[in-house]
């Protein structure tokens, strides 16, 4: 397989209550992503947009708001949806005066980002922005060896039931950190299982592949 020229394939999603408590974590986990993707030229662009959509769904729908982001890659656009149950509260775009303290959200969504929507469906709305990605994805394209990115899109298979009712009440951040780290260790298990099922020696899997992680790990030490 070409490193060079991969790119992830599912999209990034994450549960969460729309909380103002919770903007900062959400904001942390989007960028984590986005530079495991090699888009590290849109991060900003995409946090503040993202902060928006969810601040929006505060305002209008209500704190505590069953909400989910989704983050995707199609043609030459990053999109970023965020999703509430609330099919009657639309955003709208309103022009604050100089000296207003709030109006501002889609505003600037509409300023940093190409394009901006809105989708309804029966029982939820989909508010979502795009921007183009062409210099950032080349930037992405010449960096060599993304483990960290095709990891995430592994994890992103063992990762994908979602969460219970009984535990959306949980610190959204925090059960995601959780979450992650059990579906890796669910995806090092079933390797093995599958090592073993080959007939070959797990203990030298495992050795020749900490060899591997400490070389390339040093390699790219400034």
């Amino acid at each position: 397989m070409d490193d060079s020229l991969w790119r992830p394939t599912q999209p990034w999603r994450l549960p969460f209550l729309a909380e103002a408590d919770q903007v900062w974590a959400l904001r942390r986990a989007l960028r984590m992503h986005l530079e495991y993707w090699g888009l590290h030229g849109l991060t900003e662009a995409a946090e503040l947009c993202a902060s928006e959509l969810v601040a929006n769904v505060i305002k209008h729908v209500g704190p505590g708001t069953p909400s989910t982001i989704v983050v995707s890659l199609g043609g030459s656009h990053l999109r970023i949806e965020v999703r509430d149950p609330d099919a009657r509260a639309l955003p709208t775009l309103t022009r604050a005066g100089l000296d207003a303290e709030a109006g501002r959200g889609m505003a600037l969504v509409d300023a940093v980002s190409d394009r901006w929507g809105v989708e309804l469906a029966g029982d939820h709305k989909v508010t979502w922005c795009e921007f183009r990605m062409d210099a950032a994805w080349g930037a992405r394209q010449r960096t060599p060896m993304p483990r960290l990115a095709r990891a995430v899109d592994v994890l992103s298979l063992y990762s994908g039931s979602g969460l219970s009712p009984t535990r959306q009440s949980v610190d959204q951040g925090r059960l995601a950190a959780v979450m992650e780290e059990e579906a890796a260790i669910n995806a090092i298990t079933d390797l093995l299982f599958w090592f073993r099922a080959q007939g070959w020696d797990i203990d030298d899997a495992l050795d020749r592949a900490q060899s591997h992680f400490e070389a390339e790990f040093e390699a790219r030490l400034p």
